[in-house]
């Protein structure tokens, strides 16, 4: 026997999920079917004010949940229920995925979402999509489960500095999938990634990536008293020529389940250039390179630059280089940012034959490339300029063309964004043991635009007509 009963209906708070006040009365099931699909936050939605549970009072019928194995989505309408199918994207019944249980909760769901508004709050995307949040989470999860989620309109923009190039912005939902996939699998991955393998790593961007070279250095150089060598390399067009299928392959080798494979397949395929709003004119888009533009690409090869998965994608591909320069060629100190790997020896013979079996192995396993015109094979103590930093005998400094960067764009800049740039550079600079020079350049250039610094030259305040 069924028993039914009066209960309040709590609506999510995806900021403070816990502790809301009863805001409705709804007649629901207590029979706990949703229970097994959701978990406990709120009941599955199957339209616009109705979820699982719920008593469709046009019908007298209490409506059924569906499960995360199922193809299938309703929507609710005045006379009862419509049913749509996807063939493209969802789970089989024969999935691993047991009858009732959800591949993810909605507690994964919200943290994902919370994750890509962190320094999106103030974009136009982000505010319209959590002016109503808890809606569009629930429409955004049941998209996912039944199986119709795709992909929405990319945005694509040319920057200029340092040169020019293309950025692809996804759309805010699909950001939040990026940020529920990188969730859910990252971390399997990033405990088999080598301990020089930098960017988009927790704990491993820039600062990571000099330091851990400036020890290396010391190290082989024995504090900078014998003498080695050190060959850097660049991959050719590195996000524009990765080859999916390859790629994807790498990522099945430790995504082993179905629901999370599709997921994977439809975010690393889905061709941005099908639905783009070019916010660019065409006479900046025609700087770019044209080996360097996705537009001119093969369908199954290149990632858009400027999305989550694409930089966690190109660290899974790189990852075999990183694995073959650590156990075939054996290289004590090797450090990668991205397409920048650095290798130091005390032979410079060794580094030579070391690039011609990189050389090989690149093109035949991964089907990227090396840029033979950034490939660089020097001493040491000529200076080694890595991710903005330049590495010399007992001096480690900012690249001058940065610092040279910083003081041009103060410059010019409106003074509405001086504040915000100006505390930027000041903190880039700070990151160098050697800093106090350039420290004092930035500051005399906010000073003569007429913002006060504090004697410490960490950070400059606002002025009063600002």
């Amino acid at each position: 026997m069924t028993v039914k009963a009066l209960m309040s209906v709590r609506f999510m708070n995806p900021v403070e999920p816990l502790g809301h006040k009863p805001t409705a009365m709804r007649t629901t099931d207590t029979g706990g079917q949703q229970l097994a699909l959701w978990s406990g936050a709120v009941s599955e939605p199957i339209g616009e004010s109705l979820r699982s549970g719920d008593v469709d009072s046009s019908t007298s019928r209490r409506t059924r949940a569906t499960t995360p194995s199922s193809r299938t989505s309703r929507t609710a309408t005045a006379t009862g229920t419509t049913r749509t199918t996807s063939i493209e994207f969802g789970l089989s019944a024969d999935s691993s995925t047991s009858l009732g249980e959800a591949p993810f909760p909605m507690a994964e769901l919200v943290q994902a979402w919370l994750d890509c508004r962190r320094s999106k709050r103030h974009s136009a995307s982000a505010q319209a999509f959590e002016a109503h949040a808890e809606r569009n989470l629930c429409r955004l999860r049941d998209s996912l489960l039944a199986g119709t989620y795709r992909p929405g309109r990319s945005i694509c923009f040319v920057v200029t500095r340092p040169k020019p190039r293309e950025v692809w912005a996804a759309d805010f939902p699909d950001r939040i999938v990026h940020h529920l996939l990188y969730n859910r699998i990252a971390p399997r991955f990033h405990a088999g990634f080598d301990a020089g393998s930098c960017a988009c790593i927790p704990g491993r961007g820039t600062l990571y990536a000099a330091k851990r070279l400036e020890r290396d250095v010391r190290s082989i150089t024995q504090n900078w008293s014998h003498q080695a060598w050190y060959l850097k390399c660049d991959l050719a067009n590195f996000f524009v020529s990765i080859d999916k299928q390859t790629l994807f392959e790498r990522i099945l080798r430790r995504v082993a389940e179905p629901w999370w494979q599709e997921l994977t397949r439809l975010v690393l395929f889905h061709d941005p250039r099908t639905d783009v709003d070019l916010r660019s004119s065409r006479s900046l888009l025609a700087r770019v390179a044209p080996h360097k533009s996705l537009f001119n690409a093969p369908a199954h090869v290149g990632l858009p630059i400027g999305n989550l998965s694409s930089q966690f994608f190109a660290n899974v591909l790189l990852d075999g280089l990183d694995q073959f320069a650590k156990h075939q060629l054996r290289a004590r100190r090797y450090v990668r940012y991205v397409d920048d790997f650095v290798l130091l020896h005390e032979s410079p013979q060794w580094l030579n034959d070391a690039l011609a079996k990189i050389d090989d192995f690149l093109p035949s396993n991964l089907q990227v490339r090396l840029n033979p015109r950034k490939t660089i094979l020097q001493p040491v103590e000529r200076g080694i300029d890595f991710v903005g930093h330049v590495i010399k005998p007992w001096c480690h400094t900012t690249r001058p063309r940065t610092l040279r960067t910083a003081l041009r764009r103060i410059e010019s800049l409106p003074a509405s964004e001086l504040h915000a740039a100006g505390n930027s550079y000041l903190g880039l600079v700070r990151q160098v043991p050697q800093s106090h020079t350039e420290q004092a350049v930035i500051a005399r250039a906010l000073l003569k635009r007429g913002h006060a610094v504090d004697g410490r030259l960490t950070k400059i305040f606002r002025r009063k007509d600002a």
